[in-house]
């Protein structure tokens, strides 16, 4: 079943078509990817689905039904541009904002004290939001957006201004609540950390969805036959060119490495066999394209 659907959104502003005819479904339990360049219309829909921005066209739904305003407490959104106020302390400030997420005061101290604990920041509790790091004030700020456990998570580079230590424990965090039963939705740059969270992604550029689908789906669709093979033996191998492309060869930790593409009507067996002929090979593998790779090119693509 499908947690969350945009049926053809389209939002303009002005002169300006932010959203195209978007329509996406993200799977129940699940970590989707909303992805593209700075401009192309993700934050605009994260904003309709949280009911900020009105659209001009199209539905939302939430678990198969039209979205209402009361549905938004089933969603906990972190805005990539953070919002806490810095005058306020920082425990009553996660108060505060957990009450107005329906959680009772006792509720909401109890669970803070534990999600406090967990990300080690129990000192800062009586602290002004100023005088916390932009690191940990994005702990803050990622701790009041689960609390009241939502249904749906929306996070909008979630990662942004963390070491990468503190990026791990908030990966291994966002991997728990997937886990429990939360469907994220996770908006970033970072195409490394897509492919190691990521279910499905959506790609959108100048307001339209140019890609879609499960991830490693996605990666076989954009292959280009190409296998990196590991061997002992010869530095080059000899290999019949109207059958096969070197495109590199290297070393790595003593072993030599190929990359070969294999042209029309030739399969990978046939390859292996050559190859066999001629050294000791220790590891055959295809090479897929990462996100990162594709995003570039299907940005480009749909960009002239």
């Amino acid at each position: 079943m499908q947690a969350l659907q945009t049926i053809e959104v389209t939002k303009r502003f002005s002169n300006h078509t932010a959203l195209n005819k978007v329509s996406v479904e993200v799977d129940e339990q699940s970590i989707f990817g909303l992805l593209g360049p700075n401009g192309a219309g993700k934050t605009t829909l994260i904003r309709i689905i949280n009911m900020i921005t009105s659209m001009d066209h199209g539905q939302v739904l939430l678990k198969g039904k039209p979205i209402k305003p009361d549905d938004i407490r089933q969603i906990g959104y972190l805005p990539e541009e953070r919002g806490l106020y810095k005058k306020m302390k920082v425990g009553e400030q996660a108060v505060y904002l957990a009450q107005l997420k329906g959680m009772s005061r006792s509720d909401a101290l109890k669970n803070l004290k534990i999600w406090f604990d967990k990300f080690e920041i129990g000192s800062w509790w009586n602290k002004k939001v100023e005088e916390l790091s932009k690191g940990m004030a994005q702990k803050v700020q990622f701790i009041v957006t689960i609390l009241h456990q939502p249904q749906l998570l929306i996070f909008d580079e979630p990662f942004s201004g963390f070491d990468p230590i503190n990026v791990n424990i908030l990966k291994d965090e966002i991997l728990n609540l997937r886990n429990e039963g939360a469907t994220i939705i996770f908006s970033t740059h970072n195409m490394a950390s897509v492919e190691e969270l990521c279910d499905h992604i959506a790609l959108i550029n100048n307001s339209k969805l140019i890609l879609t689908g499960e991830i490693h789906e996605i990666k076989n669709r954009f292959k280009s036959n190409i296998f990196e093979v590991g061997y002992h033996g010869l530095k080059d191998l000899l290999l019949d060119e109207d059958q096969f492309q070197v495109i590199e060869s290297f070393q790595k930790n003593g072993e030599l490495f190929s990359k070969i593409r294999i042209l029309q009507n030739t399969t990978s067996n046939e390859l292996l066999k050559h190859i066999l002929q001629q050294v000791e090979v220790v590891s055959f593998q295809e090479v897929l394209p990462s996100i990162n790779d594709i995003f570039i090119q299907q940005v480009n693509d749909t960009s002239r």
